[in-house]
Order: structure tokens, then sequence, then C-alpha cells
């Protein structure tokens, strides 16, 4: 489907600033909720006995923030329109800039050279890049789930081998740009899943448990918790990905060595943000 030129980068130009400007308010609120909790933690193991607050200044104003185990009676401020609007915009932009022109792009020209290439076609490039993140998804999820989500270090292990064989076999089917792409859209889609499928089903649970007069399930809280501080950890080497298309030098022709060293380094980066 060829699209008028003009019209094309106006599309992009829209796409991609409601793409980076939700994703500035959605990593915001992760961050900023990561470093409150962390604060409040802090106040807590201080002085067990009193409430826990943790005071601040913005603007022209200073600010007071308690944490509750089950909502009060004011209004319930929510933050879920960002990952929401940040996970579609990024697809559809992906969707316009390749997607639609048949994914002709995807393909690595010099790997078609070799018989042993499956992928010899912009559609089954297609099928790999929305596999992909399809696929991702649905492998975190059940790690998460298994008994070996509940060992922080393991996890981690397993899922940066799962991610380098990723990396690995993006890179030698599709060309090395859109490979780095759909490995942070992979990551990208990861977030958000996480964001409406585990965290707000639980939060929605344990608001509906206060409301029938039941104590929330603290099990439920663990998981989003759990699920939210993964994404402040995936965050870092997602945006990594998504610039890596201009500086394809530093990357060294998008090699999959390089993309997973980098993965590791911004982990490593999130872990200093996280305790700063």
């Amino acid at each position: 489907m060829e699209i008028n030129p003009v019209l094309n980068d106006w599309l992009q130009l829209i796409l991609r600033w409601t793409h980076i400007f939700a994703a500035i308010m959605w990593v915001g609120t992760t961050y900023y909720f990561t470093w409150l909790d962390a604060r409040l933690h802090e106040e807590e193991a201080g002085d067990a006995k009193a409430k826990a607050q943790v005071w601040m200044v913005h603007s022209g104003g200073f600010y007071v923030v308690e944490k509750e185990k089950r909502p009060g009676p004011r209004t319930l401020h929510w933050f879920r329109r960002e990952p929401a609007i940040t996970w579609l915009g990024g697809f559809v932009l992906l969707t316009v800039m390749v997607y639609l022109g048949g994914g002709s792009g995807l393909i690595d020209a010099e790997a078609l050279g070799n018989s042993h290439v499956l992928i010899n076609s912009g559609p089954k490039a297609i099928a790999v890049g929305v596999g992909a993140l399809i696929v991702g998804w649905v492998v975190y999820d059940l790690l998460v789930q298994s008994p070996l989500g509940r060992n922080e270090m393991l996890f981690a292990v397993i899922a940066f081998i799962l991610i380098v064989v990723a990396a690995y076999g993006l890179t030698h089917v599709l060309s090395g740009r859109w490979a780095y792409l759909h490995l942070g859209a992979m990551f990208g889609t990861i977030m958000a899943a996480n964001v409406w499928m585990r965290i707000l089903p639980a939060q929605r649970r344990m608001i509906a448990a206060t409301k029938e007069g039941k104590q929330p399930d603290a099990r439920l809280a663990a998981r989003a918790k759990l699920r939210s501080k993964h994404n402040t950890f995936i965050v870092v080497p997602t945006v990594f990905l998504m610039i890596s298309n201009h500086y394809p030098v530093a990357t060294y022709g998008y090699n999959w060595i390089i993309m997973s060293v980098m993965i590791l380094v911004g982990w490593g980066v999130a872990k200093i943000i996280r305790r700063a």
C-alpha cells in the first residue's frame, strides 16, 4: 500500500511525537513512584511506629505524600492512558514506516544471498517482526509466573540469555536497523502488557475487595509491584534500542553482540537510577 510521500511524512511526524511524548509521561511517572516508594520505605525503616511521609517541594508549593494500603473516599487517580498511547503510537508508527510498504525494508539484503535463509520476502519478515512482539510477551509472562520468577537473579540470567538469542535471531533475519527496533518494540510490548494485563487488573481486584469490606490480597500488590519494577529495568535499554537507528557506526552496523552488551549496561544504569 503506497502512501503519498507528504502525507507519509506528516503521519510519521505526528505519530512519532505522540509516541515520544506519551513515553516521557509514562516513564516519568514510573520512576517518580519508584523513587517515592523507596523514600517511604526508608521512612518506615527509620521509625516503624510513625506514619511514613515524604515531603517535597516543586514549583511554588510544598507537597506531602503518604502511602495507604487501601483507597480512601477521595478521587483515585490512575496512570493508565500513557502506556496505551505509547504502545499504540509506536505500533502504528512502525506500521506506517514499513508494514504498509509490504515489509521489504525489513529484509537484510546481504542475507538473501544465503540459500539457508528462510525469510526472503516482506510479508514473512512482517510475520517475524509481529511474532517477536507476541512471543516475547508470552515467554516473559510465563517465566515471571513460573517458580524461576521468584528468584530475581536467576530470572535475570535466564531472561538475558533469551534476549541474546532473540537479538542473534533478529539480526540474522531482519536488516540491522529493524532488528534493533523490533527488539525495542518487543520490550515496549512487554512493558505495556505488564501495565494493562497484570498491574491494572490486580489494582482493580484490590479496590473491589475494599468496596466489599474485605482485606485486599497482599500478593496482588506484590505481583503488581514486581511487574512495575521490571518495567523500570526494561525501559532504559528500550530507549537505547529506539534511538539506535541514528547511530549505526556506534552499534557497529547493528551488531547483535553490541545490542546484548548495551541491554546489560542499560539494566545496570536502571539499578543506579532506582537507588538515586
